[in-house]
């Protein structure tokens, strides 16, 4: 496993490349990378990114939650050997952070989640590849290589489809799967209404389904020849309304795959998880997408962490913007945190390079403030680690 202090060498390299003049890229300001990036997508992606439900309460509670918690750094402490290095579910990570599931990535990069699985590989972090990607599965394994990797499954309301995407996922080499419970209808999105537009209708983002040989023979002909009647089929299929918690137990007659639920904000469903035999949880409210006026995912991890202790790996996503974020939501109970919405800036500015970069910043700023803070390792870090601020 890749040992952390690695990653706190990227702030020198930044000041080595300064004295021939070299400035980065990318911006390093988290806020400007936002701004660039939105600057060079094209409008509808852009809309389709940034987009969040209704008034976008639930986004901007998301990043003030982060605000409302204050690091206590602890001085003279012996913080000169660090190791971010964590184990979840069987899958060993350099750094207690994945890449969140990520659909129609090549609305912004034209390589979409091909390029953002080599990134991950590159560093050795696990993608969690989407059901609604652009390319299938199988190809996004293959880009990664031998890089841990997790896929999310949105589960259709055809079992049948359900399981031919689990098995696929397991035969590619993911490790675990990640069924993502809050998506099962789409959320109300004045951004993405007001461009009228959804790429899935495009044949954009389906391209697992389109591909899975289940879906497949379901249809009177083939993609290829009639995408219009497979893109409806399709969204007969995609929403289900109807998803229940004794589906979801069906998975371990599908896979071997530790298993997560994904969209968990109340101790009850976490609860509820726990009892239906999942391995895992992620404390999300799919960074404000989907519900309007809903918790800050980060004041849902305390309570959901308490409940289930140690029964189930805890991890969390919504609102990381930063390394001091990533430490906030490891001190708070979670084992690791999903990193959303600035990858994608980073696919969108630089590709595959632009990904890297971002997981670079990140982890050198998660691995500085941990170190400045008098902290070791992700073990360390508990409640006492911040303070409650205004």
């Amino acid at each position: 496993m890749t040992g952390a202090a690695d990653f706190s060498d990227y702030y020198r390299e930044i000041y080595a490349r300064g004295l021939a003049g070299e400035q980065p890229e990318l911006p390093i300001s988290w806020a400007e990378l936002e701004r660039r990036a939105a600057d060079a997508m094209e409008p509808r992606a852009a809309a389709y990114v940034g987009a969040g439900a209704g008034t976008e309460d639930t986004m901007r509670e998301n990043l003030d939650a982060f605000r409302r918690w204050r690091i206590v750094p602890r001085m003279a402490r012996d913080v000169a050997a660090r190791d971010l290095g964590v184990t979840v579910l069987g899958t060993e990570l350099p750094a207690p952070v994945l890449l969140a599931p990520i659909g129609v990535q090549t609305i912004v990069h034209p390589e979409g989640e091909l390029a953002t699985a080599r990134a991950a590989a590159s560093l050795g972090i696990a993608m969690v590849a989407s059901t609604a990607a652009a390319h299938t599965l199988e190809r996004i394994a293959e880009a990664g290589g031998p890089g841990p990797r997790w896929y999310q499954l949105y589960w259709p309301n055809d079992p049948e489809i359900a399981a031919s995407m689990a098995r696929r996922a397991e035969a590619a080499g993911y490790e675990a799967i990640v069924v993502t419970l809050d998506t099962f209808i789409p959320g109300w999105k004045p951004r993405d209404l007001q461009q009228a537009w959804l790429p899935f209708l495009e044949g954009v983002g389906n391209a697992n389904f389109l591909q899975d040989p289940v879906f497949r023979g379901q249809l009177d002909r083939p993609p290829e020849e009639d995408l219009g009647a497979a893109t409806g089929h399709y969204l007969s299929i995609y929403v289900n309304p109807s998803l229940s918690w004794d589906e979801i137990g069906r998975l371990r007659e599908w896979t071997s795959m530790p298993i997560l639920v994904k969209g968990i904000l109340h101790p009850d469903d976490a609860r509820q998880a726990r009892e239906r035999g999942v391995d895992g949880l992620v404390v999300s409210n799919h960074g404000g997408r989907q519900v309007d006026g809903a918790i800050a995912s980060l004041d849902a991890l305390p309570p959901i962490a308490e409940a289930v202790g140690q029964d189930l790996a805890v991890l969390f996503d919504s609102g990381v913007r930063c390394g001091a974020d990533v430490f906030k939501a490891l001190a708070l109970g979670a084992r690791a945190v999903l990193l959303g919405r600035p990858y994608l800036w980073g696919l969108a500015l630089g590709g595959q390079a632009g990904v890297e970069t971002v997981l670079k910043m990140l982890l050198a700023e998660l691995d500085l403030t941990m170190a400045l803070s008098g902290y070791r390792s992700p073990e360390e870090l508990d409640r006492a680690a911040l303070a409650r601020g205004g």
